[in-house]
């Protein structure tokens, strides 16, 4: 596939060129250059919030019809779905996904969400409410949901264009003004994606810069300009954004660490609850804020169910993205791989048994790749079991009973997915319920319910989108009231 370059930031309608020009994108399979992306300066952060700001208060979008503004969505969902095939090499390159992941759930993501929230602006935004009588006669009103203003949009590494285009979309579905700042390891998705979404829009409706360093992204979350941020990335990073925006009593809506317990007890499906553990390597190289890699065996069968899963491990190809069959690629880059060869390192340190993996294959010299990785006899107090990894390493703990199991599963400092495996359908319920997570899954490891409210409890986050929901999310209320 040949260099792609992006040398511009989208400011107030037009691409401009960068102020710093551009830094290399290394393809995480190869460790090879595999294009650059635009090194926008705090300067420019601070003019695409001004002119996304000038686009809210003067522009039309805010303005428009929600069937108007979805009429743009639909015609931005369908050029993208156009362009998309010329996008997943590129995608494949710049994050390491396997071709069908690239295919799907990165690429092929886009035009879902942006075609859901196109049918979803045309929602009604007043709700009606009353009549109720009171002292001063018959009160009745409405509840109108209206534009917050100019939005960061802050995107993860994982998931880049997926995550954006599940940002901006109900985002501009409410009448928002957007600036789009990626992260900067894999952004040339994301500046392809609002290229195409641009097209549609007025100008300085979507704003796009993009840096290498935390300059950018921290003058952009600063800017008296942004009245919300948006932001999916780490816990240590939204606690940063959540202390700027304070200062201005701005909206946040950050998704950030999990630390997903997966319960298996001694009823439950064997076969679809190893498939369930195992896609903490197959699944982008858990890579995935909701992997469930804390993994919580019932005593009775823990040997039993932690043999199977290092057999398993024996079975998954591990390879270049590109190649028909491989399962696993690389970590996103060099810094991830680093990170979880640290934890892994600790695990051992910590007295945790490396029942299987934990080492870079031997016959891949080049790319950031780690073998899929399993610790057994670990105890819940071990920094593997309690901080995000984000790769592709499992901790398997024993319980004894359901009381032990909630016990465990609660003692975390986040609370983002969660997931139970047992034949007993009151069980489940009763868990999902004591579980202080954001989303539980029962048997069932098929992803997230598009329509369903996602983001987590504790250290995982604040506040929820998905679906109808984030219309509420990327709006105000307003109470507009008479007495009769």
């Amino acid at each position: 596939m040949a260099e792609s370059i992006v040398s511009e930031v989208l400011i107030g309608g037009r691409w401009v060129p960068a102020d710093e020009g551009t830094y290399p994108v290394i393809d995480p399979a190869t460790e090879e250059v595999a294009g650059r992306a635009p090194e926008a300066s705090a300067a420019q952060a601070l003019e695409a919030a001004r002119a996304a700001r000038a686009a809210f208060e003067d522009g039309p979008w805010p303005r428009m019809s929600g069937a108007e503004r979805g009429a743009c969505l639909r015609e931005a969902a369908a050029r993208f779905r156009e362009a998309a095939p010329g996008l997943v090499d590129l995608t494949i390159a710049e994050t390491g996904s396997v071709r069908p992941v690239a295919e799907s759930q990165q690429v092929g993501a886009v035009p879902v969400r942006l075609s859901k929230y196109a049918e979803l602006a045309i929602q009604p935004a007043d709700t009606p409410v009353g009549p109720r009588e009171g002292a001063g006669g018959i009160a009745f009103g409405i509840a109108a949901r209206e534009p917050v203003g100019v939005v960061a949009c802050i995107t993860p590494s994982n998931f880049p264009m997926t995550n954006c285009a599940g940002k901006i979309a109900p985002a501009l579905a409410c009448g928002n003004t957007v600036v789009v700042k990626p992260a900067p390891v894999d952004p040339l998705g994301v500046a392809a994606l609002c290229r195409i979404v641009d097209q549609v829009l007025p100008p300085g409706v979507l704003n796009f810069v993009c840096g290498s360093s935390p300059a950018t992204g921290e003058a952009l979350v600063d800017s008296p300009d942004v009245a919300m941020i948006s932001f999916t990335g780490s816990t240590a990073v939204g606690l940063r954004i959540q202390e700027t925006a304070a200062r201005g009593l701005k909206r946040t809506l950050l998704e950030l660490g999990g630390k997903s317990p997966q319960i298996v007890f001694a009823d439950a499906d064997r076969d679809a609850a190893l498939r369930s553990a195992a896609q903490v390597w197959t699944f982008h190289s858990g890579q995935i804020c909701i992997a469930g890699a804390r993994l919580l065996i019932e005593a009775s069968i823990y040997d039993e169910f932690t043999a199977a899963l290092v057999e398993r491990a024996k079975t998954i190809t591990i390879g270049d993205p590109r190649q028909p069959g491989v399962v696993m690629g690389p970590l996103v880059s060099s810094a991830q791989r680093d990170r979880v060869e640290r934890h892994v390192a600790r695990g051992v340190e910590e007295g945790a048994v490396l029942a299987c993996g934990g080492r870079r294959p031997p016959h891949l010299p080049r790319g950031w790749y780690v073998e899929p990785t399993l610790f057994t006899q670990a105890t819940n107090t071990m920094a593997v079991a309690r901080e995000e990894i984000f790769g592709p390493v499992i901790t398997a703990i024993p319980f004894r009973d359901e009381a032990e199991a909630i016990a465990l599963a609660n003692d975390s400092d986040y609370g983002l997915y969660a997931y139970v495996w047992t034949s007993d359908r009151a069980r489940g319920t009763r868990l999902a319920r004591a579980l202080r997570t954001g989303t539980v899954q029962v048997n069932s490891a098929s992803g997230m319910h598009p329509d369903a409210p996602f983001g987590g409890y504790k250290r995982s986050g604040i506040g929820r989108d998905g679906g109808a929901w984030a219309l509420a999310a990327y709006s105000e209320t307003k109470y507009i009231g008479w007495t009769a």
